[in-house]
C-alpha cells in the first residue's frame, strides 16, 4: 500500500494526470490522500504508469535527436506555429515521405482533418468521423492548432470569429487544417515557412535556437 508521503506527492505537489482527476471527481475529494486505501493504490498505479511512459518517451526522444534535429524537413517544420519538437517529429515520421500524397486533399484526408471517402462502382461517398487515416497525425495537428491559437493573435482572431458561428471543435479543426496546409506546402516545395497564416503575416516569430536553426540546411 502506498505510504502517506507517496499519496501526498501524487495528490498535492503537482496537478494530477487526467485519470486521477476523474478519480477525484468521482468521489468528490480534493486530493488522493482523501480517497479510500484501495483507490489510493489505484491512483499510485496510474502515477507509476505515467512516470514509466514519461521516462520511455524521454529515452526515445534522446535517441531520435541526432537523426531528426539535423534533418532539413524537420527544421522547416519547427518554424511553423504550434509545432514543437514532439509534434514535428511525429508529423515527419508519420508522413513517411510527403510524395505519398499527390494532392493536399489526400494528405488532409489521411490526417483525418476532412471526411474520408469510399470509392466503389464509380461513386464517391464521403464519410464524416471516419476512422480511416492516421490518428497520430490528427492528434499532432490538433495539439499544434491549440498552441497556435494560444500564442499567435493573428491565428486567435479568426479562430474566435469562427467559434462564434460554429461549434468550437469545428473552429479548432479549421486551424489544424490550415497548419496541415502549411506543412504540405513546405515539405513539397522544400521552402522555408514564410511566416504567414492564411496570407496574414504573423507578428510573432520563433527564435533561432536549439533545436531550431537559422535555416534548415545549416
Amino acid at each position: 500500500m502506498p505510504s502517506r508521503g507517496t499519496v501526498s506527492a501524487i495528490g498535492q505537489d503537482r496537478d494530477p494526470p487526467p485519470s486521477i482527476e476523474r478519480l477525484l471527481e468521482k468521489f468528490n475529494v480534493p486530493t488522493v490522500a482523501d480517497l479510500e486505501a484501495c483507490y489510493q493504490l489505484q491512483a499510485s498505479c496510474h502515477t507509476a504508469q505515467l512516470q514509466l511512459l514519461t521516462a520511455q518517451i524521454t529515452t526515445v526522444e534522446r535517441a531520435l535527436y541526432p537523426h531528426l534535429i539535423p534533418n532539413a524537413d524537420v527544421q522547416r517544420l519547427l518554424w511553423i506555429p504550434g509545432l514543437g519538437k514532439v509534434n514535428a517529429f511525429t508529423i515527419y515520421t508519420e508522413i513517411d515521405g510527403i510524395t505519398r500524397f499527390p494532392s493536399p486533399g489526400q494528405f488532409f484526408s489521411y490526417s483525418r482533418l476532412v471526411p474520408g471517402a469510399d470509392n466503389s462502382g464509380g461513386r464517391t461517398r464521403h464519410r464524416s468521423g471516419s476512422k480511416a487515416g492516421n490518428r497520430y497525425l490528427k492528434l499532432a495537428f490538433s495539439h499544434a492548432g491549440i498552441r497556435a491559437v494560444q500564442y499567435y493573435r493573428e491565428i486567435r482572431a479568426p479562430f474566435k470569429a469562427k467559434a462564434r458561428k460554429k461549434p468550437i471543435r469545428i473552429a479548432r479543426t479549421l486551424v489544424a487544417l490550415e497548419l496541415a496546409r502549411i506543412v504540405y506546402h513546405v515539405l513539397t516545395t522544400q521552402e522555408d515557412f514564410n511566416g504567414q497564416f492564411k496570407h496574414c503575416p504573423l507578428s510573432r516569430r520563433k527564435h533561432a535556437k536549439w533545436p531550431r536553426r537559422a535555416s534548415p540546411p545549416a
